[in-house]
């Protein structure tokens, strides 16, 4: 997967002769190719959560850092944000059949999770809605995988996971979680999350079997 860097621009509006310091939003537009790739539409990533699409409020939330940590955090949206961001095109398959190709834009989990105990190997991820699954602490660190805030250059929406969806690459779509609000750091590889305690496999490798 290409890992691309996203450089900070300084946007400036010109007013009535003058240049104000003021950054106005405007609604981001679809991009449906990247570098010649073709894109899958944002509207073909089905929502199959386990209690539907969760809505945050963005001026309440929160993303804990806990467990094997040097030292616990707890950061606002913005705060998430200031970390560097990076995009790269994966494609999500899901168990129920369909997969959706998408350039995906967000932080390394590996920035916002800092210094580590050396007896941590495990990141388990919480969902607002009560959703967990895991990961190796190698597997986040040498893939470079991301916390996304965007897809196809648009904003997270609540069904697509806002705001923050993990970016599992080479993973079935079950370990893909959404609407994370919570980061653990753990000593446990064999940890089982939502579907891994109804069977499915703890790795959730593509290449293999999603269950057993």
């Amino acid at each position: 997967m290409r890992l691309l860097l996203i450089p900070v621009i300084l946007t400036v509006i010109a007013i009535s002769g003058c240049v104000s310091d003021q950054v106005i939003p405007l609604d981001s537009v679809e991009i449906t190719n990247y570098e010649g790739e073709q894109l899958t539409p944002i509207t073909s990533i089905r929502d199959v959560s386990i209690a539907g699409p969760q809505n945050i409020s963005i001026s309440e939330y929160r993303l804990e850092v806990i467990g094997l940590v040097n030292e616990p955090k707890s950061y606002t949206y913005d705060e998430v944000l200031s970390n560097q961001k990076y995009s790269k095109v994966v494609t999500i398959n899901c168990v129920l059949g369909w997969s959706s190709k998408n350039l995906w834009e967000g932080v390394l989990v590996k920035d916002v999770i800092g210094d580590v105990s050396s007896e941590a190997n495990t990141v388990i991820f919480h969902a607002h809605d009560g959703y967990t699954t895991s990961h190796p602490l190698d597997y986040i660190r040498d893939n470079n995988i991301l916390l996304a805030y965007k897809v196809n250059n648009v904003t997270l929406t609540p069904k697509l996971g806002y705001p923050f969806m993990l970016v599992a690459e080479e993973k079935w779509g079950y370990k893909w979680i959404k609407w994370i609000t919570k980061i653990e750091l753990s000593n446990d590889p064999d940890y089982r999350g939502y579907w891994e305690q109804r069977g499915y496999s703890i790795e959730g490798d593509i290449d293999g079997s999603f269950y057993g």
